[in-house]
C-alpha cells in the first residue's frame, strides 16, 4: 500500500490495496497508521458491493447508525445521500460528523456510486491545523471553554419541510444539545484540534449570545482557511475514509441538475470527545 500526501495540512491518495478483498491484519494497521497521519484517506476504482462497504467499516469499529437518512435495504449502517433536480442538497455547510452526539463517530467511510461528470467535490479541513494556527490568546481561550452543539440546528431546512418535525421527532426526542470542549485532543495520536462547528455548534458556554456569535464566525472562518484544507475530486468508486475525531468536511454542490448519489457508513469508538 502507498500513500502520497495531496495537500499540505492534510488528505493522502492510497494505491496498491483493493479494498473489496478481505484485508490483512498489516493493512488495517497500514491504513489506520495512514489515516492518523494524513486526516483523511481517498482511494480510486473500489467497486464496494455492501458487504465489501460493511466489512472494510467493521475493520475499524462498529457502525454508527444515522437514522434521518434512507439506507440501503437489507444495510441499515450504509446510508444513502442521493441528491439531483428533485431532491437538492441540504447541507452546505462544513461540520464534523454528528457532533450533535454525546459520542460522536471515529470516522466515515463514503462510497462514490453515481458521480457526476463535472462538480460534486467534497472539501476537507484539518482542525489541528487551525487549532496550531490560532494565536496564543485565542488557543487560551478556547482551551477554557465549552461549546453546545445542537442536533436541530443542523436539520431546520429538514424540520421545515412538511412532516420534517413528524419524520425526525425520534432523532429530536433522542439527540438532545450536547456539550463538548472546543479544544479536544485526539485519542490516538494526542495532537489537539479545534472542536466546533458551523452546523451543529450554537454556543460556548458562559458567554452571551452576541459574544458567543462572534467567536463562533470568527472560528468557523478560521478553521476552513485555504491553508488548512484540501479538495477531493470524485469519481465513480472513488471513496474516502476521514478521521471525523480532527476533521472537518463540506460537499460542492455545484452539480445541478445531474444525479450523484453516494453511500457511507459511519464508524464508532465509543468515545466523548476530551
Amino acid at each position: 500500500m502507498q500513500s502520497k500526501r495531496i495537500a499540505g495540512a492534510l488528505g493522502a491518495l492510497v494505491t496498491d490495496i483493493d479494498l473489496t478483498q478481505p484485508l490483512s491484519a498489516t493493512e488495517v494497521n497500514e491504513i489506520r497508521t495512514a489515516l492518523l497521519s494524513h486526516q483523511v484517506l481517498f482511494f480510486r476504482d473500489q467497486a464496494l458491493e455492501p458487504a465489501h462497504h460493511e466489512a472494510l467499516a467493521s475493520a475499524f469499529g462498529s457502525p454508527q447508525l444515522h437514522e434521518a437518512y434512507p439506507h440501503v435495504p437489507g444495510h441499515p449502517a450504509i446510508t444513502i445521500l442521493e441528491n439531483d433536480r428533485d431532491n437538492p442538497s441540504k447541507i452546505e455547510v462544513w461540520h464534523t460528523d454528528m457532533t450533535f452526539r454525546a459520542c460522536p463517530p471515529l470516522g466515515s467511510i463514503l462510497h462514490g456510486v453515481v458521480v457526476p461528470p463535472q462538480g460534486g467535490d467534497t472539501l476537507f479541513a484539518s482542525l489541528s491545523a487551525a487549532y496550531d494556527s490560532l494565536s496564543p490568546s485565542i488557543k487560551d481561550f478556547v482551551q477554557k471553554h465549552e461549546a453546545i452543539h445542537d442536533f436541530s440546528h443542523g436539520f431546520k431546512e429538514s424540520l421545515a419541510e412538511p412532516g420534517g418535525h413528524e419524520r425526525l421527532a425520534p432523532m429530536v426526542r433522542d439527540n438532545p444539545p450536547v456539550v463538548h470542549p472546543m479544544v479536544v485532543t485526539h485519542p490516538e495520536s494526542g495532537i489537539k484540534g479545534l472542536y466546533v462547528n458551523a452546523l451543529f455548534t450554537v454556543a460556548i458556554k458562559g458567554l452571551t449570545q452576541r459574544e458567543s456569535d462572534a467567536m463562533l464566525n470568527l472560528l468557523f472562518e478560521h478553521i476552513v482557511l485555504p491553508e488548512h484544507t484540501c479538495r477531493f475530486s470524485w469519481e465513480a468508486n472513488s471513496i474516502a475514509f476521514w478521521d471525523n475525531r480532527i476533521t472537518q468536511h463540506k460537499p460542492v454542490n455545484d452539480y445541478w441538475p445531474q444525479h450523484r448519489k453516494m453511500q457511507r457508513i459511519t464508524v464508532d469508538d465509543g468515545q466523548r470527545p476530551s
